[in-house]
This record gives C-alpha cells, sequence and structure tokens, in this order.
C-alpha cells in the first residue's frame, strides 16, 4: 500500500511515483498551509459576483457557476483540498493510501468534526454524499467522475474506496466542487437541498440570483481559518455597476473585473487588481449533433475562421494567451506543446468549407456576458473576422439570467466558459467522455474514449503523456469546442483586504475559498 499522510501536500508526479511530499515551509498547519502572521478577525466580507441565477440550486449535482461553486466551499468541506500551489492536501480525510494497482484507496477521515447543526462527522456521511452522485438514477454532473467506484465499505473512521480500474488521481476526484460532505440523514441518504455543512461559514440567508448571507462557524476545525465574522455574497450581473460598487465601498471584493476598463480601475485610489493565471478558458461549444456542426470540416472552419491573439489583445486586454481547441493549459503536466496553434487563416477556412461542399456559411451563435465576461464583444469580433472566409455569422444576444438553463446545451452555438480541473483526467471526463452531462458538443469519439479509460489507470509516465497528447490533438482537429482563448483570473479589492502570498489557480476567487483564506488587514 502506498500511504499519504499529512502534512504537506501531493502533487499528481509525486502520487505517481508512490511517495509522500511535503511542503516547503518549515512550519506548517495539520492541512498542509504554510504559517504567517495572524490574521485579523472580525468584520463582513462582501463580495460582488458576476455570476449567479434565479434557476441555481443548492443541489451540489448542479453547481456550475461561480455564485454556487463559492456558496458551496463557504459552507462545506471536502476529503481533500488543492491547495494554494497546486498540490493536493488532506482536509476531511488526515490521511489515505492506494493499492499498488490504485483501484483500492482508503481514506481516514479526520475525527470530531462538527456540522453547523451540532451532528459529528462519521464515515456513514461521507458514502451517503458520494453516493448521492451514483448509479443510473443520477442526474448530478458529478456522476461520470464517481462512476467508476464500484463499491464503497466503512470500518470505523475509515473510508474505502474500490474502483472499476486503477486511477492515480482519484484522491484529486473527491476535492471536486459537487462532492461536499453532507449529513446522512435516517435514511442513510443525504438531502441534497440542506444547507447544513461542516464548512468555515453558516448560510444564514439566500436568494439565488441575488445574493447570500453567512457567519462564522464558531465550532470550525481549522483554527486558523475563517476570519470574517460574515461573509455576504452579492450578484452584479452588469460589468460598470460591479466596478462601481467597489470604488463606491458597497462591496471589498469583486470576482471578475471588466477587462475593457481594467485600466480605470487600476487608477482608483485604494484599489488592488488580483491577477492569477490558470486554466481557465472561454470556449464556443457547437453541438456536434446538429448541423451543420455534425460535419468536421464546419467546425474546422470556424476554428481558422477566428482571429483568437485578437481576442486575447481586445477581449482579455492582454490577460491571458491563446488557445488551442482542447482545455489543457500551458501549464498542467501533459501539455501537448508539440501541438500545431489553430491560427486565423481564411484561405484555410474556405478550404474546409469547400470540403464540406459549401461556398458560404450562414450559421448564428447565442451569446450573453453571463457566458463569460466580453462575450458578445467576441462574437462580433469573430464575426466581422469570419466574414473573409465567407461566414455569415450572426450574433444572437440573450439574457444573462437564465443563460446556463435557457442556453447553454439548449441552443447549438453558444458561448462558455470552465475554470478548467486540477488533472488533464478530469477535466476530460467532465466535458469531453461519451455521456458527460456536462460534454455541452454532445461529442463522441470513439478513439478519445478509449485512451481517456487507459490514460486515467497507467501509470507510466512517459506512456500516459503520449495518451494525453494523442487525446488534446483529437480535441483540437475532431472535437467540437472552439476555445479560442485562456483568461486569467482577473478580479479586484480594496486595500483594506489582505490576501495570502500565494493565490490558487485552480479556480477562481482563490481556489473558492477566499472565504476562509482571506482577511482583513490590520
Amino acid at each position: 500500500m502506498t500511504k499519504f499522510n499529512r502534512p504537506g501536500g501531493v502533487s499528481r508526479r509525486t502520487m505517481l511515483q508512490g511517495t509522500a511530499a511535503v511542503g516547503t515551509a518549515a512550519l506548517i498547519t495539520p492541512w498542509g498551509t504554510p504559517l504567517r502572521a495572524q490574521p485579523v478577525r472580525g468584520g463582513t466580507l462582501r463580495i460582488g459576483m458576476a455570476h449567479g441565477s434565479t434557476t441555481d440550486s443548492l443541489d451540489p449535482g448542479t453547481w456550475e457557476n461561480d455564485f454556487t461553486i463559492l456558496q458551496g466551499h463557504t459552507r462545506n468541506n471536502y476529503l481533500t483540498e488543492i491547495a494554494a500551489d497546486g498540490t493536493l492536501v488532506p482536509e476531511l480525510a488526515e490521511s489515505w493510501e492506494a493499492s499498488a494497482d490504485a483501484k483500492t484507496w482508503t481514506f481516514r477521515l479526520r475525527e470530531n468534526v462538527a456540522f453547523h447543526s451540532g451532528h459529528i462527522m462519521t464515515a456513514e456521511d461521507v458514502i451517503a454524499s458520494i453516493n448521492y452522485h451514483r448509479g443510473e438514477d443520477s442526474t448530478s454532473a458529478a456522476a461520470p467522475i464517481v462512476a467508476p467506484i464500484t463499491d464503497i465499505t466503512a470500518d470505523g473512521m475509515t473510508v474505502v474506496f474500490t474502483l472499476e480500474s486503477g486511477n492515480a488521481d482519484f484522491p484529486f476526484v473527491v476535492s471536486d466542487y459537487h462532492l461536499p460532505i453532507l449529513p446522512a440523514v435516517n435514511d442513510g441518504a443525504i438531502d441534497p437541498m440542506t444547507t447544513d455543512g461542516c464548512g468555515p461559514y453558516v448560510l444564514n440567508d439566500l436568494e439565488f440570483g441575488v445574493s447570500a448571507s453567512y457567519t462564522r462557524h464558531d465550532g470550525y476545525w481549522k483554527t486558523d481559518r475563517a476570519h470574517f465574522d460574515a461573509i455576504e455574497q452579492i450578484v452584479i450581473h452588469d460589468n460598470a455597476a460591479r466596478q462601481n460598487a467597489l470604488i463606491s465601498g458597497e462591496v471589498d471584493y469583486i470576482d471578475t473585473a471588466d477587462l475593457n476598463t481594467v485600466h480605470l480601475l487600476e487608477r482608483a485610489p485604494g484599489i488592488q487588481i488580483l491577477s492569477v493565471a490558470g486554466t481557465q478558458h472561454y470556449g464556443l461549444p457547437m453541438d456536434t449533433r446538429a448541423e451543420p456542426f455534425n460535419n468536421n470540416d464546419v467546425r474546422m472552419a470556424l476554428k481558422f475562421a477566428i482571429d483568437r491573439q485578437q481576442l486575447v489583445d481586445t477581449i482579455l486586454n492582454g490577460y491571458g494567451e491563446i488557445g488551442n481547441d482542447h482545455p489543457i493549459g500551458s501549464g498542467q503536466q501533459f501539455y501537448n506543446a508539440e501541438l500545431e496553434q489553430h491560427s486565423y487563416d481564411p484561405d484555410r477556412a474556405r478550404f474546409h468549407l469547400r470540403e464540406a461542399g459549401m461556398e458560404n456559411l450562414d450559421v448564428q451563435i447565442h451569446l450573453a456576458d453571463a457566458a463569460f465576461a466580453g462575450a458578445l464583444d467576441a462574437g462580433v469580433l469573430f464575426a466581422e473576422s469570419a466574414a473573409a472566409a465567407g461566414i455569415n455569422l450572426e450574433v444572437v444576444r440573450e439574457p444573462d439570467d437564465g443563460y446556463w438553463s435557457n442556453v447553454w446545451m439548449q441552443k447549438p452555438f453558444a458561448g462558455t466558459y470552465w475554470s478548467g480541473r486540477p488533472t488533464e483526467d478530469l477535466m476530460f471526463s467532465t466535458a469531453y467522455s461519451e455521456g458527460a452531462a456536462w460534454n455541452e458538443t454532445y461529442w463522441s469519439h470513439e478513439r478519445f474514449n478509449e485512451l481517456l479509460v487507459q490514460a486515467r489507470s497507467e501509470l507510466d509516465q512517459d506512456l500516459r503523456r503520449e495518451m494525453y497528447y494523442e487525446m488534446q490533438d483529437i480535441c483540437a482537429n475532431q472535437g467540437g469546442a472552439l476555445i479560442p482563448m485562456f483568461a486569467s483570473y482577473v478580479g479586484a479589492h480594496t486595500e483594506a483586504l489582505a490576501r495570502p502570498d500565494e493565490i490558487a489557480a485552480n479556480w477562481r476567487n482563490d481556489g473558492q475559498r477566499i472565504a476562509e483564506r482571506w482577511s482583513f488587514a490590520s
């Protein structure tokens, strides 16, 4: 058995080699966080958010935007936590160990963790929480990533997961934001609509699409976290209104700065810009079942008809880099730097149109800035560049509210944003594998799906790299996702806030843990 104990984090490379990783700091808390000067305790953190919809839900299987993901981390804990440096550290699981074939994973749970209701966490809570997302009847977006679990058993405070095949990344899987540990009820299942949790803050009031408020969980087991007395999440879709709220002092932090006007924020007194490069990417998914997107030559024509650098320079204001129509970021372990970069080429776009039997193409794209900041402007620029290739792209403006339920995965050509995932397997499994709930292009590719399974259980690093390289190639040149740019997370906050020395890049808002990692300055 290969064992991983606290303290310290476990990287994917270390995990595959079967050795424990320790943090680089000399003094580390039990969950792997370097000690620093004692933060100031108290105050209410007011967060202005670009996302959030009236159609959102407490059900963790439905969470898909930053409002729901942040509220999940604000009131819940997970078995494992991705630290600011990208390593994996214990959270509700204090240690874990794997069988030699990575098919059996044994997690030792932390003792005496109290839920907001006073209930003390048990192994049964963990089993019920994971089982909620399993099974043929599951509607959870996390169903594909937990489907390989064939059995979960408990012995005291030990939980054993048995997988259908080896998965070297499994401890990363259980850090997924859909998988909070919730209390089991009498029938051995969870209530997905519960407001109870064992995280840093207690939910007091919630109106989806509007706001949420929390107070500190005084029984929180992480004694050096959760410094604020209270948290407020406030939905402010309009870019100008959100930035004005920061400048006027109505909020302390905004999760998304308008990149068209971020230079104004840079000059505002008392305001600091926060820019973090990571795996976040903006995309334009095409429904590969629907005409004309069921023809790969049409998809390739559109991929060569978009000016990626123009979008990075104009929409991202330089805060990002061009994408290559696959979701793996340049900083990830198995990023394929050898893959030919798709670039703006109207002649190649016309070639693919002719291969599809077309001289011209008339097509609509459905966008709202809820998809990503500047999506509508990106659509206009795309239409202008596509015209040179004989493509008439009509931008259909959709309302922000309800975009994720009424447009995304409903219209055949739309906009999307992804924060990415910490491993290649998680990203591909969530949005590209056949039958995945969030396979937004409804894409199915036999070779890709074969490689996905093989790479997941392969322990040889070189072979694994070859597989992920080929999968990126398949996505870029045969997939339905047009991914023109990777965007840095760009937000802003007042100087009254004290942020950690290192900010997580796995999600926006310091890995969605701003509520427990930040504080007010002294």
